[in-house]
């Protein structure tokens, strides 16, 4: 399918690896300029060996003059943006008896912020221009809390609300923001929040991800390209029509009414 995305310039942050990696991989096949930031210049560098179009930067998006430089250096070089797309951090997940305050602000700055600091400029200036869509990568856990990622939850909640206000703020100048909410994908992040579930439960992590799998009406978990298909058709002329939402990509194992 044609979703004339050919020579839109994306910036995808947390694009060298998992979901994120796997939009920037569906945008360059759409005929997209893209451009994929993560703090890791290994991973920006291992990504560029798979695929050889993608322009990376460098930037720790916790912090807010970082990434508005970031910003600011993909316009200049690569040019105005036209759609954003937020996968970088993620909160890591603690068993609750473990939590301390510090964990609670951890998970804000590699969620919550990570994505704001990218947002705030990017979409300023997509508005100025009268054209854009942002869309956000953010997680079932903000709507259904669980035991080991009740911060990195909180932080997901925050997002799918920013999303909804974005949207309805910028719609009138042009600008479209959708999120997306993933449920177990297979990502290195998954595996690192499946660790957290076997020491929970006292199981390893094999019986903890069969029986993550046996909650899930479809048998399975997602693949980022799943994941990454809906991203790319929300940025699209296509999704014309498609903003405020946050849409569940969970295989129906929250059976609700959103």
């Amino acid at each position: 399918m044609d979703l004339k995305l050919a020579g839109r310039v994306v910036l995808v942050t947390g694009g060298s690896k998992g979901i994120g990696l796997a939009c920037a991989r569906l945008f360059v096949d759409e005929g997209a300029t893209v451009a994929i930031a993560s703090r890791s210049q290994a991973n920006l560098d291992r990504a560029r060996t798979e695929i050889a179009p993608l322009r990376t930067f460098a930037a720790d998006l916790t912090d807010a003059g970082a990434a508005a430089a970031m910003v600011a250096a993909v316009e200049r070089e690569v040019g105005p943006i036209d759609v954003l797309v937020n996968s970088a951090g993620a909160a890591r997940r603690t068993p609750p008896d473990e939590l301390t305050p510090a964990h609670w602000r951890a998970a804000m700055d590699a969620k919550f912020f990570t994505y704001i600091h990218v947002v705030d400029p990017v979409i300023k200036a997509m508005a100025e221009r009268g054209r854009g869509v942002v869309v956000n990568v953010i997680g079932a856990g903000g709507k259904v809390a669980a035991p080991t990622h009740v911060p990195g939850g909180a932080a997901n909640a925050a997002l799918m609300l920013a999303t909804a206000g974005l949207a309805n703020a910028y719609a009138g100048r042009g600008v479209r923001v959708v999120g997306v909410n993933p449920g177990l994908t297979a990502t290195e992040r998954v595996a690192q929040g499946l660790q957290a579930e076997a020491r929970l439960a006292g199981i390893d992590e094999a019986e903890a991800l069969r029986r993550a799998q046996a909650r899930l009406p479809l048998g399975r978990i997602a693949t980022a390209e799943e994941i990454a298909r809906v991203v790319v058709f929300a940025a699209s002329d296509a999704a014309s029509y498609l903003t405020g939402a946050n849409i569940a990509l969970d295989g129906a194992v929250h059976p609700i009414v959103v």
